[in-house]
């Protein structure tokens, strides 16, 4: 019994290796589906559609070269010192006394400063020349811009969860849906509605944060047709993967055919509409508007949509002015900016937010004042104690006074 056991043995080694050799072939087969999808991708960032793209892409190929030239040079000589200097290789030299040679210090240590300061010095040009707020300077590496070259101005504000794009030239807005024409610079003003977003079109170029209160810019330029994939690269919540968009990059010809197409839709956007338009919602359809309030982003920005609600913008001129003193606790109390309770929010109570002392929507369509100079309001509403009158010092002094000069004996 136990001779055959023994002759059996092999062939039982036999069927163990055929079976692992099997099933290590099944799983490279079961891979190649994923390679086949994998092969689909574009590459978009690497193969971009604008300007300011494509040098953010020469940017980023040209570090990495510079990176592979340490790189790959360590990782040859790691395998050839390991395969040299292998145990069983007698001939190799063999020093244990070796401690230190100059040559090769000077190697190590001076091939990667080089390459460090090849790196700082493209990465300040870079981020200077590639700022999101400044204008830009060409509309290809050919071409740069000239007087006729106009921007084309676009608003946009990231809801929940969706993407609304103003068109302030043109008087019409989309949801879902952006246009611009090829080599044409386009100057963006982003803002948000309740939490912060990043708005990106990684053919157009880089991400761009869109935050509640502030406006953030980016500049850039496309500059060949075809539509391209924009979403937020910021998770902002339950719908957020359903926060993405189309950018149609098109002639001039087609994008004047778009512009028309919009304003041919009879759906107006006006700020009760967009009171409606900012609750949370996900998986939104493109929407078009054929007209909208010519004043709405600025309220957007200064948070004050609602009507009668102050302005940030009117609130920073009063604290400029001193404040409201104790006459106006009542309306900075209360002061929250719906961080707690956003419109369409399952929690909280109803927002309360500051109450508008004298916005200019509340003077659209009234005469005007019989006297045109400016109201100072500054004594009025507590603003605070006077200031004293300024005394410069005598020269020998070296104290800073800060209450009023005393009387001379003389």
């Amino acid at each position: 019994m136990s001779s055959l056991l023994h002759r059996s043995y092999p062939l039982f080694l036999i069927g163990k290796f055929q079976q692992g050799f099997t099933v290590r072939v099944l799983r490279i087969l079961a891979l190649l589906p994923l390679a086949a999808a994998l092969s689909g991708c574009d590459f978009v960032v690497l193969a971009p559609a604008g300007d300011v793209a494509v040098q953010q892409r020469d940017l980023v190929v040209i570090s990495t070269v510079l990176m592979l030239l340490i790189v790959l040079p360590v990782m040859a000589l790691t395998a050839l010192f390991a395969w040299r200097y292998r145990q069983s290789n007698t001939s190799a030299r063999y020093e244990p006394e070796w401690a230190h040679s100059t040559q090769l210090e000077l190697v190590i240590w001076a091939a990667p400063l080089l390459i460090i300061v090849c790196l700082g010095a493209l990465t300040w040009m870079g981020t200077h020349l590639l700022d999101p707020y400044r204008a830009l300077g060409r509309i290809a590496a050919d071409r740069p811009i000239e007087a006729q070259d106009k921007p084309l101005n676009v608003e946009v504000v990231a809801l929940d969860w969706k993407w609304l794009f103003i068109y302030p030239e043109y008087g019409v807005a989309t949801v879902n849906e952006l246009a611009a024409p090829v080599d044409r610079p386009i100057r963006f003003r982003i803002t948000a509605s309740s939490v912060m977003n990043s708005f990106y079109i990684p053919a157009l170029a880089g991400q761009v944060y869109a935050m509640p209160g502030m406006e953030t810019k980016l500049h850039a330029v496309t500059n060949k047709p075809g539509v391209y994939r924009g979403f937020s690269a910021n998770y902002s919540g339950a719908g957020f993967s359903g926060m993405h968009f189309a950018f149609h990059s098109l002639t001039p010809a087609d994008f004047d055919k778009w512009i028309a197409g919009v304003k041919a839709s009879g759906d107006m956007l006006g700020r009760n509409d967009y009171l409606v338009l900012e609750r949370p919602s996900a998986n939104e359809p493109v929407r078009r508007y054929g007209s909208v309030d010519g004043e709405l982003f600025k309220a957007i920005v200064n948070m004050c949509v609602e009507p009668g609600k102050m302005c940030t913008s009117e609130m920073m001129a009063i604290d400029a002015k001193g404040g409201l003193g104790r006459e106006g606790l009542n309306n900075t109390l209360p002061l929250a900016y719906d961080k707690y309770a956003r419109r369409g929010a399952v929690f909280g109570p109803e927002p309360t937010y500051v109450a508008g002392i004298c916005s200019v929507d509340e003077l659209k369509g009234q005469s005007a004042p019989e006297s045109t100079a400016p109201f100072d309001t500054t004594p009025l509403r507590g603003a605070g104690l006077k200031r004293p009158p300024f005394s410069p010092a005598t020269p020998s002094s070296t104290s800073l006074f800060l209450g009023p000069r005393p009387k001379s004996d003389s």
